[in-house]
């Protein structure tokens, strides 16, 4: 009965988070345009829907759009009570983002220079408001902490295995979504380092998993739970602890935005490209067409079978490495403690190949010198397994556990840069 239960539950909550929060809740937003040189001004409330609506459609009738043309110097977020304080309006002007408007960032010059007030036409204008990066990440990680939770009423294989896939299904956005967010955020110069400081917090929890383990296998027996029911539900309410900080202190944007001629005026170097973010935040409508057309791209081919040989014997290896440690002849609580060191020693292993990336500019080489490191050692492994005792064992093991995945948050940035568009870079990380 308690799996049932649980098994419920984890569907509800699943089901929950894959539904979108504007479909769920509607929300509205009220902005306002200044004209500073006509003194004109109006302000439009409007749903927070993630769609481009037309400035002139939203402001024609107003002041601001008297004369066919809709003429402003600035905007302003003056109501988004009901959206909260994630709310994140993009405005673009000819296609190209000019400014963001957010809970942070009420206010926005839409000429680019704070010293002047000039009117700039937006007839051919859009703005799209949507909840922000703050919200729907905090609340996959805090699906999935409950999620975690409720394993601890599991009784039998079946239970596990389908408690196991909800697990799965409440998790399956984190890290896609995560990465189009700092997408958002850095340049593609930038971007790499960015996410292998990310994959530090992935990897960094692999190394830690281990030893909190052996530490709540301790607690067997105590108030009537078992050892493994403890490492669930600790689990599980670290990630809901965590959620709730994702909440308060998520930033949903980084600032940076791009001027429709692309460029910046500086006084002491003149004209100059503007550092844009690989992927400007706004709408990201995906069509089924795209996603064939993606996943169907020969050229993207290699991206995704060497990203599936690397995690399929990755993936193993450090889901059973207490298990083979253990076969090996060390303790429970010994091998737990032991397989967190393959995954600590892959911290600088990610760092160091993430340094020779952006230091060569050469991504694609970077991740193919990582993944035949890693391949070296799989082959020296499977050659000296049965010539070494069960420390050589244990080395061996080690040493592939910590040069599995080197090759990867420069692989993501890689194949990232050189999608053409948002969809497709959500759906290539995906």
């Amino acid at each position: 009965m308690k799996f049932i239960v649980a098994s419920i539950a984890s569907l509800l909550v699943a089901t929950i988070s894959a539904t979108p929060l504007e479909v769920r809740q509607s929300k509205q937003v009220t902005v306002a345009l200044s004209n500073d040189q006509s003194g004109a001004n109006a302000a439009v409330t409007f749903p927070t829907d993630d769609t481009d609506k037309s400035i002139f459609s939203l402001f024609g009738g107003t002041s601001v759009g008297a004369g066919g043309t809709v003429k402003a110097s600035s905007a302003q977020l003056s109501d988004f009570a009901s959206a909260g304080q994630s709310i994140n309006c993009v405005i673009k002007n000819n296609g190209v983002s000019i400014g963001t408007l957010t809970a942070q960032q009420t206010y926005l010059d839409l000429d680019g220079n704070p010293s002047a007030a000039i009117p700039i036409d937006l007839n051919n204008a859009s703005i799209n408001c949507r909840i922000g990066p703050r919200r729907w990440i905090s609340a996959q990680v805090c699906v999935f902490g409950i999620v975690a939770c409720l394993q601890i009423f599991v009784r039998n294989k079946l239970g596990f295995l389908l408690t196991r896939s909800f697990l799965g299904l409440a998790e399956a956005g984190y890290i896609p979504g995560s990465m189009y967010t700092l997408s958002t955020w850095y340049t593609k110069q930038e971007l790499t380092k960015r996410i292998a400081i990310f994959f530090f917090g992935m990897f960094g929890g692999t190394a830690i998993s281990p030893l909190l383990g052996a530490a709540l296998l301790k607690l067997d027996g105590k108030y009537g739970l078992f050892g493994w029911q403890w490492i669930f539900l600790v689990e599980g309410l670290f990630s809901v602890a965590v959620s709730i900080l994702l909440f308060f202190f998520l930033p949903e944007h980084k600032g940076v935005s791009a001027l429709s001629d692309q460029l910046n005026i500086s006084q002491s170097e003149g004209l100059r490209p503007i550092q844009k973010p690989l992927a400007q935040p706004g709408k990201t409508h995906i069509p089924f067409r795209l996603v064939w057309k993606t996943l169907t791209n020969i050229q993207k081919w290699p991206h995704f079978i060497a990203t599936g040989c690397v995690f399929a014997t990755w993936g193993p290896l450090t889901t059973y490495t207490p298990s083979i440690f253990m076969q090996l002849g060390f303790g429970r609580i010994e091998a737990n403690a032991f397989s967190a060191i393959g995954s600590l020693l892959t911290l600088p292993v990610i760092l160091s190949f993430a340094w020779m990336s952006d230091k060569s500019n050469k991504r694609g080489l970077t991740v193919m010198v990582a993944m035949f490191i890693y391949l070296i050692a799989l082959v020296i492994l499977r050659i000296m397994m049965h010539r070494v005792d069960k420390w050589g064992k244990f080395g061996l093991w080690t040493v592939v556990n910590a040069l599995a995945v080197g090759y990867h948050p420069i692989h993501n940035s890689w194949i990232q840069i050189n999608c053409n568009s948002s969809e497709e870079r959500n759906i290539s990380v995906a």
